[in-house]
This record gives structure tokens, sequence and C-alpha cells, in this order.
């Protein structure tokens, strides 16, 4: 196996490399606003840091969001562009997911939360009873909706620390953005255990930022 991982659903463009044992190569850099100019520059440095070839690949997981929507689709959409230029499954799986699992590698143990930055004011998020056990489907609410519903938990994740108001309980030394590691980490465990992961369609969760301008005028001629 030799599985590549990619998520651009947070700031952070990330990608590795894992060969069934471990992750061999990875590459992150944190940008809100330049995952298009990023991500191919860091599948390139990935592939080099490993000593590989893109044809050499045998699998592709992607992160498949909560996420913003310009942002989100710039990994999915280079994810099925590879599968489909390399004959190879491509996977999806919740961003949310890898970043339990990151908290899980960095010894936070028990049920905790993952919140991601969803803009408007409001958090992705997901409750967790261990580092691979996710017990709600991902949602997108305002933090001051949730501060009840995640009281006495563990957070994790940007949103958590934007709006320590709700989520009070910020463990030192936790991820803050995805981790394309530890979401081909994630990957590889499953499909070593013979699970069916699933496919790579986005968590938008809410409809685009982008809006159609209102009375448009149609300036074609008739």
């Amino acid at each position: 196996m030799l599985l590549l991982a990619l998520d651009t659903a947070t700031p952070a463009v990330t990608v590795a490399l894992h060969d069934g044992s471990a992750v061999i190569a990875e590459s992150s850099d944190v940008d809100a606003r330049r995952h298009g100019e990023l991500l191919l520059p860091a599948v390139h440095r990935t592939l080099k840091a490993a000593g590989t070839e893109l044809g050499a690949v045998t699998e592709i997981v992607v992160g498949a969001g909560p996420g913003p929507y310009t942002g989100l689709r710039v990994g999915l959409v280079t994810a099925a562009t590879f599968g489909s230029a390399l004959g190879v499954p491509v996977h999806g799986l919740c961003t949310l997911d890898g970043i339990a699992y990151a908290a899980g590698q960095a010894g936070l143990e028990g049920p905790f939360v993952v919140a991601t930055d969803a803009r408007r004011k409001e958090v992705y998020w997901a409750r967790y009873d261990d580092a691979r056990t996710r017990v709600t489907e991902p949602a997108v609410d305002h933090p001051a909706d949730l501060a009840e519903r995640v009281a006495g938990l563990p957070a994790v994740g940007a949103g958590a620390l934007l709006y320590p108001a709700a989520f009070a309980d910020v463990p030192p030394g936790m991820p803050e953005y995805q981790s394309a590691g530890a979401l081909a980490s994630l990957a590889a465990e499953k499909l070593a255990r013979g699970e069916e992961l699933p496919p790579p369609r986005p968590l938008y969760l809410r409809r685009p930022d982008a809006k159609v301008p209102a009375n448009y005028k149609v300036v074609t001629p008739k």
C-alpha cells in the first residue's frame, strides 16, 4: 500500500503518504485563502521527501469536511482527478474524525468534542467517545447554542480556541487544524480491518457564501 492523504477543509493545506505501517512523509501549510495555490506543491514535496512518484500511489483518502465550500472543494477535486488519472480508489473521511484521531495520538482520552471554525461566528463540531468513535453527526452551530451540550467535555480544534466561553476546557498540546498524517493513519487502520471507507462526498452542511445577485440583469441578446 502507498496511501496518499490530503485535506483542505481547514486553513491547513496538508498532505501525507502512508505505506500501510506508518506515515513516511508529510507536508502542511496554514493559509485559509491559498488552498488552490499550495496543494499541488505540497503533494510534490511530500512525494519527493518519500523518494517516490505519484504513479506509485495505490489509494487516496481525502478529508470530506465539514468545511467552507471554496477550500473544501480544492482537496476533493484534486483527489478525484488523481484517482481518475491513476485508476486507484478514492475514499473520503470526515475531517473532524482526523482531528479526533490526532488528539488521541497526542494523549487525549475519554469523551471530548472537536470544533473547527465555520466562519459566520459558527463552528463545525462533533462529539466523540474516544479518538476513533464519533457519536454525533457533524453539525454547524453558533457556539453559544452549544455551551450546555458540551459542558464538562474537553474540546480540541481551532473552533474551540476561538470560543472559550462555550468550550471552557481546551487541553494544551492538542491539534488545532487537520493533519493529513493523522487522516492517513486512521484510513490505513480502517482498511487493515477490512472496513469499507465512504466515498469522497463533501460535507458542506450549509449553502455557499457566494450568491447570484438579486435582480440580476440579463445582458445577452435575445
